[in-house]
C-alpha cells in the first residue's frame, strides 16, 4: 500500500470517530402529543396556525390537512431510499473479499527451494520454486495496492451517505414534530366543533322558521359530516406519525451499518493490509535468508569434509612415510632369505658336483668292466680258431 493511500486512510479514521461521536436526538413517544391547553406560547401560536388551516365548509381544506407536511414525507423517504439505493456497500463487500482471495491464493509452500520441480513443471519450463515466489508476491502487491484504491473509494463514498442519512434522520424528525402540531391542532378542532359549532348548529335548526328549518337541518348534516372527514383525517395524521417513528431506528440502522463498514474498510486499510504486507515480506525475506544459511551449511559441511579427508589421508600419507623413512635399504628378512636361497643354491651345485662325479666313476668303472668282458668275449673268439673269431678278434684295438 503507497503512503499517500495509507494517509487518506489515516485521515478517514479521523472523520470515522467524529461521526461516530455524533448523537442524534431522540424521537418523544408517538402519544405525547401535547393540547392546546398544555402548550405553551410558542407551540400554542403554531397549533392555532394549523387550526386555520382548515375550513368545515371547504372539504378539500379537510382532506388536504396536513398534506404539506405529508409532501415532505414522501420527499425524505424518496430520498433515505435514493441513499440506500446509491450506497456503494456491494463493491465494498467485494473488494474486501478479493483482497481475502487473494492472499488466500497465496501459497507459502512455494517458498520451499528444496521442493523439487515436478515432472509437468520442468516440461512446461517453469521457474524455480523462489523465482516463481518472488513473480507471484509482487503480482498479489500489485493487486492488494489496486483494491485498496477501490476501497477508500467506497469509504468515502460511505461516509458521503453516513452525513446525508444524518440529515435525513433530522428531517424526519422535524417532520415528526410537525405531524404532532398537526394532530393537536386536528383534536382542538374537533373537541371545538363537538362542544361549541355542532351544538350552536343544533340549536339554529332547532330555532329556525320552518320554512328556513331543512336548510339549517342540511347544513348541520354537512358539518357533522364534515366533522367526521376531519376526524378521519387525524386519526391517519396520527398512523402517519407512528409510521414515522419506525421509520426513524430504520434510518440509525443503516447508518450504523454504514459506520461498521466504514470502520472495517479502515480498519483493513490501516492495520490488516500494512500487517499482511509485512508478513509477506518477511515471508520472503524469511526463505532468502534459509537459502542463504543451506548456501553456509553446505559450505561448512564441505570444508569439515574436507578437514576430515585431508587429516586422514595426512595420517596415512606420514605413516607409510615414516615406516619407509625407518626401514633399510634391504630389508633383514629379503637378506636372510637371499643369503639361504645363496646356500642353498651353492650346496645344491656342489652336491649335483659331487653327484656327478660319482655317477661319472661309476660310469667309468662300468666302462672299463665292459671294455674287459669285452676283450675277454673278443680273446675267447680268437682262440677258436674258426676264422670267425679271428674276424671279430681282429675288429678290437690291442
Amino acid at each position: 500500500m503507497s503512503e499517500e493511500t495509507r494517509a487518506k486512510a489515516q485521515e478517514t479514521l479521523a472523520m470515522v470517530e467524529e461521526l461516530t461521536a455524533n448523537t442524534l436526538p431522540e424521537p418523544v413517544e408517538a402519544n405525547a402529543v401535547v393540547s392546546l391547553a398544555e402548550a405553551d406560547e410558542p407551540v400554542s401560536a403554531e397549533i392555532k396556525t394549523r387550526m386555520a388551516e382548515i375550513d368545515m365548509a371547504d372539504t378539500n381544506s379537510i382532506v388536504s390537512f396536513g398534506s404539506r407536511a405529508q409532501v415532505e414525507l414522501q420527499e425524505i423517504s424518496q430520498a433515505m431510499l435514493g441513499g440506500v439505493r446509491n450506497k456503494d456497500v456491494g463493491p465494498a463487500g467485494d473488494s474486501l473479499r478479493n483482497i481475502v482471495s487473494t492472499i488466500r491464493g497465496f501459497s507459502i509452500s512455494e517458498l520451499d527451494v528444496r521442493r523439487e520441480r515436478t515432472w509437468w513443471e520442468r516440461l512446461l519450463g517453469r521457474a524455480a520454486p523462489i523465482a516463481k515466489f518472488t513473480a507471484r508476491f509482487e503480482e498479489v502487491q500489485d493487486q492488494i495496492d489496486h483494491i485498496t484504491d477501490d476501497l477508500l473509494k467506497h469509504e468515502h463514498t460511505l461516509l458521503k451517505d453516513i452525513k446525508s442519512l444524518d440529515m435525513l434522520y433530522e428531517k424526519t424528525l422535524q417532520f415528526y414534530d410537525e405531524l404532532a402540531l398537526y394532530i393537536s391542532a386536528g383534536e382542538e378542532k374537533l373537541r371545538d366543533l363537538d362542544d361549541n359549532v355542532i351544538p350552536a348548529k343544533a340549536t339554529e335548526v332547532d330555532q329556525a322558521p320552518e320554512n328556513d328549518q331543512v336548510m339549517v337541518a342540511q347544513e348541520l348534516r354537512d358539518l357533522r359530516a364534515a366533522r367526521d372527514d376531519l376526524e378521519r383525517r387525524v386519526h391517519d395524521l396520527k398512523l402517519t406519525r407512528q409510521v414515522t417513528m419506525q421509520s426513524l431506528p430504520s434510518i440509525r440502522l443503516v447508518q450504523e451499518n454504514d459506520k461498521s463498514l466504514v470502520t472495517k474498510i479502515n480498519s483493513t486499510l490501516v492495520n490488516t493490509v500494512p500487517l499482511w504486507e509485512t508478513q509477506l515480506a518477511q515471508a520472503v525475506t524469511i526463505q532468502r535468508s534459509s537459502e542463504a544459511a543451506q548456501a553456509v551449511r553446505q559450505a561448512n559441511d564441505l570444508t569439515n569434509e574436507l578437514l576430515t579427508a585431508n587429516a586422514k589421508n595426512l595420517r596415512e600419507s606420514n605413516k607409510i612415510i615414516r615406516e619407509e623413512m625407518e626401514r633399510g635399504v634391504f630389508d633383514i628378512e629379503a637378506v636372510k632369505q637371499a643369503n639361504a636361497d645363496l646356500i642353498g643354491t651353492i650346496e645344491e651345485s656342489l652336491q649335483i658336483a659331487d653327484e656327478g662325479k660319482a655317477k661319472r666313476a661309476a660310469a667309468e668303472a662300468d666302462l672299463q668292466e665292459m671294455e674287459a668282458k669285452l676283450r675277454d668275449t673278443l680273446a675267447s673268439a680268437k682262440a677258436r680258431g674258426d676264422g670267425t673269431g679271428d674276424n671279430t678278434g681282429t675288429s678290437v684295438p690291442r
